[in-house]
Protein backbone atom coordinates (compact mmCIF):
# COMPACT_ATOMS: atom_id res chain seq x y z
CA UNK A 1 0.00 0.00 0.00
CA UNK A 2 2.86 2.34 0.83
CA UNK A 3 4.54 1.50 -2.47
CA UNK A 4 1.36 2.32 -4.33
CA UNK A 5 1.14 5.67 -2.60
CA UNK A 6 4.76 6.36 -3.42
CA UNK A 7 4.14 5.55 -7.09
CA UNK A 8 1.09 7.78 -7.16
CA UNK A 9 3.03 10.58 -5.49
CA UNK A 10 5.90 10.18 -7.94
CA UNK A 11 3.43 10.19 -10.83
CA UNK A 12 1.75 13.33 -9.50
CA UNK A 13 5.12 15.07 -9.18
CA UNK A 14 6.09 14.01 -12.70
CA UNK A 15 2.83 15.25 -14.20
CA UNK A 16 3.08 18.49 -12.25
CA UNK A 17 6.66 19.15 -13.39
CA UNK A 18 5.85 18.21 -16.97
CA UNK A 19 2.77 20.43 -17.06
CA UNK A 20 4.70 23.22 -15.43
CA UNK A 21 7.47 22.95 -18.03
CA UNK A 22 5.01 22.96 -20.91
CA UNK A 23 3.25 25.93 -19.38
CA UNK A 24 6.54 27.78 -19.12
CA UNK A 25 7.41 27.17 -22.75
CA UNK A 26 3.98 28.28 -23.91
CA UNK A 27 4.05 31.43 -21.81
CA UNK A 28 7.58 32.22 -22.95
CA UNK A 29 6.58 31.92 -26.60
CA UNK A 30 3.45 34.03 -26.25
CA UNK A 31 5.28 36.64 -24.17
CA UNK A 32 7.92 36.97 -26.89
CA UNK A 33 5.13 37.59 -29.37
CA UNK A 34 3.77 40.34 -27.11
CA UNK A 35 7.22 41.91 -26.94
CA UNK A 36 7.58 41.85 -30.72
CA UNK A 37 4.20 43.51 -31.22
CA UNK A 38 5.01 46.11 -28.57
CA UNK A 39 8.22 46.95 -30.41
CA UNK A 40 6.08 47.63 -33.48
CA UNK A 41 3.91 50.01 -31.45
CA UNK A 42 6.91 51.93 -30.11
CA UNK A 43 8.38 52.20 -33.61
CA UNK A 44 5.22 53.84 -34.94
CA UNK A 45 4.94 56.15 -31.91
CA UNK A 46 8.50 57.33 -32.54
CA UNK A 47 7.75 57.90 -36.21
CA UNK A 48 4.71 59.97 -35.27
CA UNK A 49 6.74 61.98 -32.77
CA UNK A 50 9.31 62.84 -35.42
CA UNK A 51 6.59 63.96 -37.81
CA UNK A 52 4.97 66.16 -35.17
CA UNK A 53 8.29 67.88 -34.53
CA UNK A 54 8.72 68.52 -38.26
CA UNK A 55 5.22 69.95 -38.57
CA UNK A 56 5.80 72.29 -35.64
CA UNK A 57 9.03 73.57 -37.18
CA UNK A 58 7.31 74.12 -40.54
CA UNK A 59 4.50 76.02 -38.81
CA UNK A 60 7.02 78.24 -37.02
CA UNK A 61 8.88 78.95 -40.26
CA UNK A 62 5.55 79.88 -41.86
CA UNK A 63 5.09 82.56 -39.20
CA UNK A 64 2.38 80.83 -37.16
CA UNK A 65 2.48 82.27 -33.64
CA UNK A 66 0.36 79.80 -31.68
CA UNK A 67 2.83 79.55 -28.82
CA UNK A 68 0.32 77.99 -26.42
CA UNK A 69 -0.39 75.17 -28.86
CA UNK A 70 3.30 74.62 -29.55
CA UNK A 71 4.05 74.57 -25.83
CA UNK A 72 1.38 71.96 -25.20
CA UNK A 73 2.65 69.82 -28.07
CA UNK A 74 6.25 70.04 -26.90
CA UNK A 75 5.36 69.14 -23.32
CA UNK A 76 3.17 66.17 -24.29
CA UNK A 77 5.72 64.95 -26.81
CA UNK A 78 8.51 65.16 -24.25
CA UNK A 79 6.48 63.13 -21.74
CA UNK A 80 5.89 60.41 -24.32
CA UNK A 81 9.54 60.32 -25.38
CA UNK A 82 10.72 60.17 -21.76
CA UNK A 83 8.35 57.29 -21.06
CA UNK A 84 9.62 55.43 -24.13
CA UNK A 85 13.29 56.05 -23.35
CA UNK A 86 13.03 55.10 -19.68
CA UNK A 87 15.53 52.38 -18.81
CA UNK A 88 13.85 48.94 -18.99
CA UNK A 89 13.28 47.45 -15.55
CA UNK A 90 12.22 43.97 -16.61
CA UNK A 91 14.30 40.88 -17.23
CA UNK A 92 16.50 40.63 -20.33
CA UNK A 93 16.37 44.37 -20.88
CA UNK A 94 12.61 44.42 -21.48
CA UNK A 95 10.07 46.96 -20.28
CA UNK A 96 7.77 45.86 -17.50
CA UNK A 97 3.97 45.94 -17.85
CA UNK A 98 4.02 48.98 -15.57
CA UNK A 99 6.42 50.81 -17.90
CA UNK A 100 4.26 49.92 -20.90
CA UNK A 101 1.24 51.34 -19.10
CA UNK A 102 3.16 54.57 -18.49
CA UNK A 103 3.81 54.83 -22.24
CA UNK A 104 0.14 54.13 -23.01
CA UNK A 105 -0.94 56.88 -20.59
CA UNK A 106 1.58 59.33 -22.07
CA UNK A 107 0.40 58.48 -25.57
CA UNK A 108 -3.21 59.16 -24.65
CA UNK A 109 -2.19 62.53 -23.24
CA UNK A 110 -0.25 63.26 -26.41
CA UNK A 111 -3.05 62.20 -28.75
CA UNK A 112 -5.07 65.37 -28.31
CA UNK A 113 -2.14 67.53 -29.39
CA UNK A 114 -2.33 66.09 -32.89
CA UNK A 115 -5.79 67.57 -33.33
CA UNK A 116 -4.57 70.92 -32.02
CA UNK A 117 -1.74 70.99 -34.55
CA UNK A 118 -3.92 69.96 -37.48
CA UNK A 119 -6.53 72.54 -36.49
CA UNK A 120 -3.98 75.28 -37.12
CA UNK A 121 -4.22 74.58 -40.83
CA UNK A 122 -7.86 75.67 -40.77
CA UNK A 123 -7.03 79.11 -39.42
CA UNK A 124 -3.65 79.92 -40.99
CA UNK A 125 -3.49 80.41 -44.80
CA UNK A 126 0.29 79.96 -44.66
CA UNK A 127 -0.17 76.34 -43.64
CA UNK A 128 -3.00 75.58 -46.05
CA UNK A 129 -0.65 76.40 -48.92
CA UNK A 130 2.60 75.10 -47.40
CA UNK A 131 3.73 72.04 -49.33
CA UNK A 132 6.00 70.73 -46.56
CA UNK A 133 3.27 71.01 -43.93
CA UNK A 134 0.71 69.31 -46.17
CA UNK A 135 3.17 66.52 -46.99
CA UNK A 136 3.94 65.98 -43.30
CA UNK A 137 0.19 66.02 -42.58
CA UNK A 138 -0.40 63.26 -45.11
CA UNK A 139 2.44 61.27 -43.57
CA UNK A 140 0.92 61.78 -40.14
CA UNK A 141 -2.45 60.47 -41.29
CA UNK A 142 -0.72 57.38 -42.64
CA UNK A 143 1.23 57.02 -39.41
CA UNK A 144 -1.96 57.16 -37.35
CA UNK A 145 -3.25 54.24 -39.41
CA UNK A 146 -0.01 52.38 -38.75
CA UNK A 147 -0.28 53.14 -35.03
CA UNK A 148 -3.83 51.80 -35.01
CA UNK A 149 -2.75 48.63 -36.81
CA UNK A 150 0.25 48.09 -34.52
CA UNK A 151 -1.95 48.74 -31.48
CA UNK A 152 -4.48 46.17 -32.70
CA UNK A 153 -1.77 43.56 -33.34
CA UNK A 154 -0.35 44.18 -29.88
CA UNK A 155 -3.74 43.86 -28.19
CA UNK A 156 -4.41 40.59 -30.04
CA UNK A 157 -1.09 39.22 -28.79
CA UNK A 158 -1.85 40.44 -25.26
CA UNK A 159 -5.28 38.81 -25.28
CA UNK A 160 -3.74 35.51 -26.37
CA UNK A 161 -1.03 35.71 -23.73
CA UNK A 162 -3.26 36.87 -20.86
CA UNK A 163 -5.89 34.24 -21.66
CA UNK A 164 -3.27 31.49 -21.62
CA UNK A 165 -1.67 32.92 -18.51
CA UNK A 166 -4.98 32.87 -16.62
CA UNK A 167 -5.96 29.35 -17.68
CA UNK A 168 -5.45 26.28 -15.53
CA UNK A 169 -2.92 24.72 -15.14
CA UNK A 170 -0.78 27.35 -16.91
CA UNK A 171 -1.69 29.88 -14.24
CA UNK A 172 0.39 27.82 -11.82
CA UNK A 173 3.44 28.15 -14.04
CA UNK A 174 2.76 31.86 -14.50
CA UNK A 175 2.82 32.46 -10.74
CA UNK A 176 5.75 30.09 -10.25
CA UNK A 177 7.95 31.76 -12.88
CA UNK A 178 6.73 35.33 -12.43
CA UNK A 179 4.90 35.89 -15.72
CA UNK A 180 2.93 39.12 -15.20
CA UNK A 181 -0.29 40.13 -16.92
CA UNK A 182 0.33 42.52 -19.82
CA UNK A 183 -1.67 45.76 -20.21
CA UNK A 184 -3.96 46.41 -23.16
CA UNK A 185 -3.30 49.48 -25.27
CA UNK A 186 -6.53 51.39 -24.76
CA UNK A 187 -6.68 54.76 -26.47
CA UNK A 188 -8.35 57.64 -24.69
CA UNK A 189 -11.63 58.38 -26.55
CA UNK A 190 -11.21 62.09 -25.78
CA UNK A 191 -7.95 62.13 -27.70
CA UNK A 192 -9.83 61.42 -30.92
CA UNK A 193 -11.66 64.76 -30.80
CA UNK A 194 -9.82 67.64 -32.39
CA UNK A 195 -10.16 70.78 -30.24
CA UNK A 196 -11.29 74.02 -31.81
CA UNK A 197 -8.73 76.79 -31.97
CA UNK A 198 -9.65 80.46 -32.03
CA UNK A 199 -6.69 82.03 -33.80
CA UNK A 200 -7.91 85.58 -33.07
CA UNK A 201 -7.65 84.93 -29.34
CA UNK A 202 -4.14 83.58 -29.74
CA UNK A 203 -3.07 86.58 -31.80
CA UNK A 204 -4.43 88.95 -29.18
CA UNK A 205 -2.56 87.10 -26.46
CA UNK A 206 0.64 87.12 -28.51
CA UNK A 207 0.45 90.85 -29.17
CA UNK A 208 -0.02 91.78 -25.51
Amino acid sequence: MNKRRMWLLALAVFVSVTASGCGYNTLQSKQQNVKAKWAGVENQLQRRSDLINNMVEVAKLAGVQEQEVFGTIAQSNAQLINAQKAAPQGENGDKTPEQKQAIIDANNSFGGTIGRLLSLQQTWPQLRSNENFLKAQDELVGTENRVATARGDYNTAVQDYNTTRGSFPTVISAKLYGFKEEPYFKADPAAQQAPKINSDDYRRNTNK
